[in-house]
Parts: structure tokens; C-alpha cells; sequence
């Protein structure tokens, strides 16, 4: 619900940039009497979005940044006299983070939709970096660490510089002509006559909002119905990856743990799992760059999503231990766990990124922003689904 409600608002905040665009001439006395206040009226308006837009990054990260100071500091804190207490701590602060990350996530997504597909792309593709940059950082850490404390405060540290850098590259990113030029005002929507061009960046009809539409209503009921394919496909995409990773991927054992070596004891979840997992990612996101098939109105890329359901058993014949009703293992290799988490990696970063890229596209410009956010929570939706529903599955196995 609160991510329904904050996608909502922003798409909300969206489209008052400019409400009063949409009413008839005839409403208000002055429209034609004072012509030059119309101009300054946009102009205040369309500011006031991109302030709000601003100040919601800004704030979210450094919530973001605050929280992970906190937790660096409780590092090396002795907590053995106030469990209870630390572990409230613990919930209220992923409760903040978990929010906060939502907040900025979705605003980015939105700001980026109006940039061209490319830089849209980079954006996305960061996110597998990320993962792929933690799971060697992890392979590291489990080859040359042994105090698992000088560990967290080695991974929370750097998560703390990396906002910080972040932090400052955001304030460094209105400074730029490219990204003005992008983050200029759009003015709201308006009815597109048969007569009028279209705009060159929409492969499709624009949408219509209508004069007589309420002002205190954003135009969500175009963007979904205009999205509601990509946005099916996002929400599978996510949901069958989460499905099966973490929850099935980490339970798979080597067939030869009994041998006692590290690699199939110590590093075989790691290495099979995070970090064949999300570099594949990493490659089918970044595919995109060059690659962009099926199109956005293809009815082959719903296929493809739909295709990954069969990971499902296939993971499940895997090694998965402990077996409880499922005791038929039919993959009888450690091969196949590698090959598995590789094609979900790969498909889930081509797939994804693709409907997320194309969901901003098809509609005019001046919708790109809430278009942004609506994919990001078809996202959210997706994981929180497959997550909740990987609970289900394990205890099926």
C-alpha cells in the first residue's frame, strides 16, 4: 500500500505541474485579459514539480545515508545486553531504508524516463553492477577474512562512501547542459488534434487528456491501460526471479559436498549463485544497449516472459537440500545449477530492462516522468509478489 500511495503522488505531482493548462478559456476572467501571467504560471508550475522532484532525492538519500551511518556505528556496539532493543532498532531502520530506497528509486525512474533510451539504459544496467560488484566482494571477503565484524564494517563503510559519492554526483547533475536540457519543464497534456504532428519521440498516438478532466486527478488511467502489457511483463519478469533467488538458488548443494573441498562447500553458493546470477544480469541489461528485440507492441516478448515459468521445475530438480516432499533429484551435475542461474540472470536482465525502457517511450513526453514511476512500481510489485510466494515454494520442495 505505501508504494501504491507513493507512486500515486508522484504521478499526482506530476501532472499538477501544469493543471490549469487543461481549463477552458472561458473559466476565468483574466485568461484573456492578462496574457503575460499564463507564461509565468507555467513556468512556476513546471518549477515546483522539479523542485519537488529534487528535494525527494535529496531527502531520500541522505535518510538513506543517515541510516547507514547508524548502522556502521553499531558494528562494533556489544548489543549482548539489550537484545531486544537491537533488534527493534534493526527492524525500525530497514523499515526507513526499505522506504526511502522506494522513494528514491521511484523518482529516479521517473525523472530518467524523459532522458533518451540510452542513458535510461545506464541507469538500469548500475543496478546489476552493483549486485555483481557485491557478490566478488563477497567471494573476497569469504577468501581473506576472518572476523566477520571487520567485515560488516568493511561492506557498511563502503556502502557509506558510495552514498556519499552519489550523493554529491546528483547535486553535480543539474549543473549539466545535457541533463537540463532533459530535466527541462514539459507542459501537461493536452488534446492533440488530427492536424497537429506528432511528437518525434512517441512511436505511437499520444495520449489524451481530456479538457474536462478533474485537475486533482493524475492521468493514471492512460498510462496504465497504455502500459498494461510491459507492465505485465516487468511484474512476471520480477516475479519469477525473485521466486526462485534467492530462496531455491541458495538451498542448492554440490553433489560432491562430501568431498570436504572449498570449492563445493564454502564458495559453491557464492560463486554459482551471486555471482554467476547477477553478472549474467549484468550482460543481459547491458545486451539492450545494442540489442532491442522483441519491440515494445510485439507479442513475443509477453511469450518470452511467460517462457521462464519452466525455471521453476527446473531449479527444483536441482540438488535443493533439505527435501521434504520432492526427493527426485534429476540433475545429477553441478553444471546444471551454474547453466540455470546464468539463463535466469540473462533473462531477467534483458527482459526486464527492456519493458522498463520501452514503458516511458510510448507515451508523449510530458507523461514520461509518472510513466517512470508506474514501471518502477510494477517492479516493486513484482518482487514483493515473488518474495512473498518463495516461501510457499521452498516448503513445497
Amino acid at each position: 500500500m505505501a508504494r501504491t500511495s507513493s507512486s500515486s503522488a508522484w504521478a499526482l505531482a506530476i501532472y499538477c505541474h501544469g493543471t490549469f493548462l487543461l481549463l477552458p478559456r472561458s473559466t476565468g476572467c483574466s485568461n484573456w485579459a492578462t496574457p503575460p501571467a499564463q507564461p509565468r504560471g507555467r513556468t512556476l508550475g513546471a518549477q515546483t514539480s522539479w523542485v519537488v522532484v529534487h528535494v525527494r532525492v535529496l531527502t531520500s538519500l541522505t535518510i538513506i545515508l543517515a541510516i547507514f551511518v547508524v548502522i556502521t556505528a553499531l558494528v562494533k556496539v556489544d548489543t549482548s545486553s539489550w537484545t531486544h532493543g537491537f533488534f527493534a532498532v534493526t527492524i525500525v531502520c530497514m523499515v526507513i531504508l526499505s522506504s526511502a530506497s522506494t522513494i528514491f528509486s521511484s523518482s529516479i525512474y521517473g525523472m530518467t524516463g524523459s532522458f533518451p533510451m540510452r542513458n535510461s539504459q545506464a541507469l538500469i544496467s548500475g543496478g546489476a553492477m552493483g549486485g555483481t560488484v557485491s557478490a566478488v566482494a563477497s567471494l573476497v571477503d569469504l577468501a581473506a577474512s576472518s572476523d566477520v565484524r571487520d567485515s560488516a564494517l568493511a561492506f557498511f563503510l563502503t556502502a557509506t562512501v558510495f552514498l556519499v559519492l552519489c550523493l554529491g554526483l546528483y547535486l553535480l547533475l543539474s549543473r549539466l547542459e545535457y541533463s537540463r536540457y532533459y530535466m527541462r519543464p514539459v507542459l501537461a497534456a493536452h488534446v492533440f488534434s488530427g492536424e497537429e504532428e506528432l511528437p518525434q519521440d512517441s512511436p505511437s498516438p499520444p495520449l489524451v487528456a481530456s479538457r474536462s478532466s478533474d485537475s486533482h486527478t493524475p492521468p493514471l488511467r492512460p498510462i496504465l491501460k497504455k502500459t498494461a502489457s510491459l507492465g505485465f511483463c516487468v511484474t512476471y519478469v520480477f516475479f519469477i526471479s525473485s521466486l526462485i533467488y534467492p530462496a531455491v538458488c541458495t538451498n542448492i548443494e554440490s553433489l560432491h559436498k562430501g568431498s570436504g573441498s572449498l570449492w563445493t562447500t564454502k564458495f559453491f553458493v557464492p560463486l554459482t549463485t551471486f555471482l554467476l546470477y547477477n553478472f549474467a544480469d549484468l550482460c543481459g541489461r547491458q545486451l539492450t544497449a545494442w540489442i532491442q528485440v522483441p519491440g515494445p507492441n510485439s507479442m513475443v516478448l509477453p511469450g518470452l516472459v511467460l517462457l521462464r515459468t519452466c525455471l521453476i521445475p527446473l531449479f527444483v530438480l536441482c540438488n535443493y537440500q533439505p527435501r521434504i516432499h520432492l526427493k527426485t533429484v534429476l540433475f545429477q551435475s553441478d553444471v546444471y545449477p551454474a547453466l540455470l542461474n546464468s539463463l535466469l540472470g540473462l533473462s531477467n536482465g534483458y527482459l526486464s530492462t527492456l519493458a522498463l525502457l520501452y514503458g516511458p517511450k510510448i507515451v508523449p513526453r510530458e507523461l514520461a516522468e509518472a510513466t517512470g514511476v508506474v514501471m518502477s512500481f510494477y517492479m516493486c510489485l513484482g518482487l514483493t509478489l515473488g518474495s512473498a510466494c518463495s516461501t510457499l515454494l521452498v516448503h513445497l520442495i
